[in-house]
């Protein structure tokens, strides 16, 4: 793999796998990159951290993203299935630390 490359697994809803790569210059948010791969993921408030239906469940690679800000905290507060392994897609930006990451999509489709 190149050094410039993120190699990231999503699971979909559905529990089928994909691994996508991402370059780690990409400077968009993993939801702006989800949605690009053509994900179902409604971002309703455009990546404010603010309507939380871009929820994501990391599998592997939590200790490699940074800390949630208090404002997703907040709003994953407000969600029934979030864990501490939850985050919002919307606020992540991927570096190459994060390569081999994995996530589950939970967020609202509706």
């Amino acid at each position: 793999m190149e050094d410039n490359l993120i190699q990231l697994t999503v699971v979909d809803r559905d529990g089928s796998e994909n691994t996508i790569e991402i370059p780690t210059d990409i400077n968009l948010s993993l939801m702006e990159i989800l949605k690009a791969s053509e994900y179902d993921i409604l971002a309703t408030c455009g990546g404010m951290a603010l309507c939380a239906t871009c929820h994501i469940e990391v599998l592997e690679g939590l200790e490699n993203l940074s800390e949630a800000s208090d404002q997703e905290l907040d709003m994953l507060d407000t969600l029934p299935d979030a864990d501490g392994q939850s985050r919002l897609a919307c606020q992540l930006r991927l570096h190459s630390n994060n390569n081999g990451m994995k996530i589950k999509l939970k967020g609202s489709l509706q």
